[in-house]
């Protein structure tokens, strides 16, 4: 420090530059600046010296970067210039960039801290004491008796592999350096860089934690890294083996960064093992055992769907300033990983790893029988366990969670849509802004580490204690942060359950836990006994995959059980499905040839503590659901009190409604409704995709047409007015505490208004249900959605009256399936022969014994659609509802399904070309009607188009999202 006598203080700058915000920590005042704009950062630094120091730190201006980026990224030299080529300046503001000014008089902690990190080296940082045990390649039977339940490293394992050699950044270059890699970084779009423009920003970065290539598509765009490596054998049992193509959740990666990069602290996704082999540089790692959250790390568990999220400080910021905090007691399993060696990291186990110099390295993520129960009690609803799986019993300690306990997270607060009220539990290990009382820190996290340690036990029958005694997993929540989705994960232990029988005793047991399978079996057998179905074998005792209920499939015939939305939920689902049934037999459809028959229905229900079944054909209200007080329509003994009219009332209350407490707030949650139909023979056409000719694909698209096209000729019931429930009439214009829009429907058609009510709340809090789904759907648009949907629902009804002064809509008010989908069109094989000559209804199908396509005699067959299932989500309303999952899901978009289909539909989606009422414009496309219901769909579909249509996320409005998906209706006229 320099003698006062030899040169005259500095002034701190900082109290006049900032004025009244001096009181603000610089911490608090750069993530501040983190929300705003690139043009308000710009116009800010105008303001001060000391706000221009702020508004100039490249770590500001990486993360305004990341933040607008999508897409494909290059790197300009420093983030101020990549950020600003993003928002597209005039070339002077790019010029600008070189000319920094310099401020003296202004010192902080904070930056310089976060400066030091941006340029330090990590030559001396390895770590060389072995805490990781070091091994040779070992047996199997020696992996699993002496190293599957602790880290390992491993040497020898890619000795043989061409990766081995061929992996380094030169030849990586020279054959890939065209080729897009994903980047793993704080924003929330997929950013991808060319690898040659990625090599180029790693020789010139400074940044405290650096652009990382974390590719899980690397096996596409650069298929010859797959032929450099194989999977060691001691890991090639993996269960998620049996879910191919996109099912599959994410699970291997290539990794390349530049030291300083690295991962942060996390436990794998779905409490999976992993192995990392590394091929290039060095790697240090630390390694805590499950339930043991690092110092600095704060782990938010959400109270509604169970969805984990973790706060942490980058690798380097936690080895330089909370690593040196830590008593030798408390520090963690640490080593130094080589090239040529591999790490294993068993299920649930907490890891961080630092890159000491430039990596290339492969990982994968694994399910085997030693981990298996722990990834399906991850998958299984509720909350509580999750937070001890990974925080150990530090997660049910009242003194140890903010704010009481329930906290609502950043920005939550002013949502009012009741899905997206999010409680967080949180479990906090001292996360420190500013790093001080050294000795008092570590004693605070010594005894929570202690806390965390006593009478914890990462064993399955322990943790499986802190699962919610209720859970359902068919209504409660799925986690946001799970890394498969609900269906999904029902059909990988569906698929285990039918292809490993050696090893059902185990699927069982996650069955059990992820499902709840013993309940559901419980009930299934109930309903078997009463009917007097064949003795379940043991392939039939667990539910099948597709669906949102228990279905089970059995020798000859198949039973769901209606659990979907609660009980209220599920009597109008059978309800309405026995009315439509009764329907087709009445009218003699055509349609009902190709829907499986009814075999039996019914109540199952507890009573006294046993289990009770009454028959029921959807006629009468039986004495059990009279006692549970639900609102239904006036109408006569022989009819169907719980039908579509009543249905639809139903979903326009609960339309703000969330499923869990829909399926909790009526009392009745201990009866069950059912059917029983026939099986249908065949496959399912999700299971034929791939392998169906284009024939076939076509003659599918004519076949929904024509049946569609039935579906939408039934009569409708009728409806009376006076069968409105008087709370319908009545409903005063609040709800849930906001004031509701009255809508007007004095000009709409009886059968109409309810349709109308409902779009109309689905529209309430719209932006903060989009949000909420995230990615793929593109903030843009979000934000312009009010904009686009009507402010009058009635305009798309395009009402008019006719020549006797009744008003009249152009739309059919049609029966509508809304749920046909890849897995609810069956298909059976016919000789080829057969089917081009026009005879494949006269053949008959062929045995089942046939596969991928062929008989027994290895010729070619062809494959025609037999039957439509799961009725349970019949609604009324305009067909163009059954037209959205029919294209998205079966078609996947494609145009010329889409036309083969609408040729063999015949029927007009409207009556009469706009002549009436608003007058023409969005309101007469077709595709403004599909759009609107597509961004009103109470079904994530928006994130199937912006999957499916991947160039429409930079899409610059609604209409064109509109045009690309659903142009082609405009050009339908139909047959009138």
């Amino acid at each position: 420090m320099q003698n006062s006598d030899q040169a005259l203080p500095v002034k701190d700058r900082r109290p006049d530059a900032l004025g009244d915000l001096k009181i603000i920590p610089d911490e608090i005042i750069c993530s501040i600046l983190e929300h705003l704009t690139p043009r308000d950062v710009g116009r800010l630094a105008c303001v001060s010296s000391v706000m221009y120091i702020f508004c100039n730190e490249e770590p500001l201006w990486m993360s305004l970067c990341l933040k607008k980026a999508s897409g494909l990224l290059q790197y300009k030299g420093s983030w101020k210039k990549t950020a600003l080529h993003l928002e597209d300046p005039p070339i002077e503001y790019d010029e600008s960039c070189t000319r920094l000014l310099h401020f003296d008089g202004f010192y902080s902690p904070f930056l310089y801290r976060r400066y030091y990190r941006c340029h330090t080296v990590l030559d001396g940082f390895s770590f060389d004491s072995q805490l990781v045990k070091r091994k040779k390649i070992v047996t199997r039977e020696e992996f699993d008796r002496e190293c599957a339940e602790e880290p390992i490293l491993l040497s020898g394992l890619a000795d043989t592999w061409p990766a081995r050699n061929t992996w380094t950044i030169g030849q990586l270059l020279t054959r890939y350096g065209d080729t897009a890699f994903r980047i793993s970084q704080r924003s929330v779009r997929s950013i991808s860089m060319k690898f040659k423009d990625y090599v180029a920003y790693m020789n010139v970065q400074h940044d405290e934690d650096p652009l990382y290539i974390f590719d899980y598509k690397f096996g596409e765009n650069a298929q010859g890294l797959l032929e450099d490596y194989r999977v060691p054998d001691l890991f090639q049992e993996d269960l998620f083996n049996v879910l191919g193509g996109d099912m599959r959740p994410s699970y291997r990666w290539v990794i390349i960064g530049p030291h300083r990069s690295g991962a942060s602290w996390h436990v794998d996704p779905a409490l999976t093992s992993a192995w990392n082999t590394l091929l290039c540089g060095r790697k240090r790692w630390a390694l805590y055992p499950p339930g043991r959250v690092p110092l600095g790390v704060t782990v938010h568990v959400n109270e509604d769907d169970g969805d984990v999220n973790i706060e942490t400080p980058s690798s380097l910021e936690w080895w330089l300033d909370f690593y040196p905090l830590l008593a030798d007691d408390d520090k963690p399993i640490e080593c130094t990983q080589l090239p040529g060696e591999t790490i294993v990291v068993p299920s649930g186990w907490w890891h961080c790893v630092l890159n000491l110099e430039t990596t290339i390295a492969v990982t994968q993520n694994f399910v085997d029988s030693k981990n298996f129960e722990f990834v399906c009690l991850d998958f299984a609803p509720g909350y509580r366990h999750k937070g001890v799986c990974r925080a150990g019993l530090l997660a049910l300690e009242e003194e140890s969670l903010e704010g009481g306990g329930k906290n609502t997270s950043a920005g939550d607060h002013d949502m009012s849509y009741p899905d997206l009220t999010r409680k967080e539990k949180r479990v906090r290990v001292n996360r420190c802004g500013e790093i001080q009382n050294h000795e008092e820190d570590t004693n605070r996290v010594s005894k929570s580490h202690d806390s965390s340690k006593q009478d914890f036990s990462y064993d399955i029958n322990f943790l499986a204690k802190f699962l919610d005694e209720d859970r359902d997993h068919y209504n409660f929540p799925w986690s946001s942060g799970n890394c498969t989705g609900k269906r999904e994960m029902r059909e990988w232990l569906y698929k285990l359950w039918a292809g490993k029988p050696e090893m059902r005793e185990l699927i069982w047991k996650g069955a059990c836990l992820a499902l709840n399978a013993g309940k559901w079996l419980e009930l299934l057998e109930e309903i078997c006994n009463f009917h007097k179905l064949p003795t379940l074998t043991a392939e039939e005792k667990l539910p099948v995959g597709n669906g949102s209920n228990p279905v089970y499939l059995m020798a000859d015939c198949v039973v769901k059980i209606f659990v979907e939305g609660g009980f209220e939920s599920s009597i109008y689902g059978l309800g309405t499905e026995l009315e439509f049934y009764s329907l087709l037999a009445k009218v003699n459809s055509p349609l009902k040839n190709y829907i499986p028959d009814v075999l039996a229905s019914g109540i199952l229900y507890v009573e006294n503590g046993s289990y009770t079944i009454v028959p029921w054909d959807g006629k009468g209200v039986l004495d059990v659901i009279g006692k549970c007080n639900l609102t239904l329509l006036n109408c006569k003994q022989e009819e169907f009190p719980f039908g579509i009219w009543s249905k639809k009332q139903f979903e326009y209350r609960s339309a703000w409604v969330s499923v869990s407490k829909l399926s909790t707030s009526d009392g009745c949650n201990r009866i069950w409704p059912y059917i029983i139909t026939k099986r249908c023979k065949g496959k399912m056409f999700a299971q034929l995709r791939d392998a169906l000719s284009g024939e076939d694909v076509l003659n599918l698209a004519s076949f929904l047409g024509e049946q569609l096209r039935n579906l939408h000729l039934l009569p409708c019931p009728p409806f009376n007015e006076s069968s409105l429930s008087d709370k319908l009439k009545t409903e005063p214009p609040f709800n849930n505490g906001f004031v509701e829009d009255v809508v007007d429907t004095s000009s709409v058609p009886a059968e109409w208004e309810i349709f109308i009510r409902t779009l109309a709340r689905k529209k309430k809090n719209l932006v903060n249900r989009l949000t909420a789904w995230g990615h793929p759907i593109p903030k843009a648009l979000i934000h312009k959605v009010d904009e686009y949907i009507p402010d009058d629902f009635v305009k798309l009804l395009d009402i008019y009256q006719d020549e006797n002064g009744l008003n009249k809509v152009c739309k059919p008010c049609s029966w509508i399936h809304s749920d046909i989908m890849d897995d609810n069109v069956y298909m059976e094989p016919c000789c080829a022969s057969s089917r081009s000559n026009g005879n494949a209804a006269d053949t008959g199908p062929m045995v089942n014994g046939s596969t991928n396509g062929y008989d027994e005699f290895g010729e070619a067959k062809s494959w025609h659609c037999s039957h439509i299932i799961d009725f349970s989500n019949l609604s009324i309303g305009d067909p163009i509802y059954d037209v959205i999952p029919i294209h998205l899901d079966i078609f996947r978009g494609d145009s010329s399904l889409f036309k083969q289909f609408l040729e063999s539909y015949k029927l007009p989606l409207v009556r009469r070309m706009q002549q009436h009422g608003s007058g023409g414009g969005k309101f007469s496309r077709l595709s403004y009607h599909a759009m609107c219901y597509c961004i009103l769909h109470e079904d994530n579909v928006l994130g199937t188009i912006f999957s499916t249509w991947k160039e429409l996320r930079t899409a610059k409005s609604w209409e064109e999202v509109e045009m690309t998906v659903w142009g082609e209706l405009n050009n339908y006229k139909g047959y009138a």
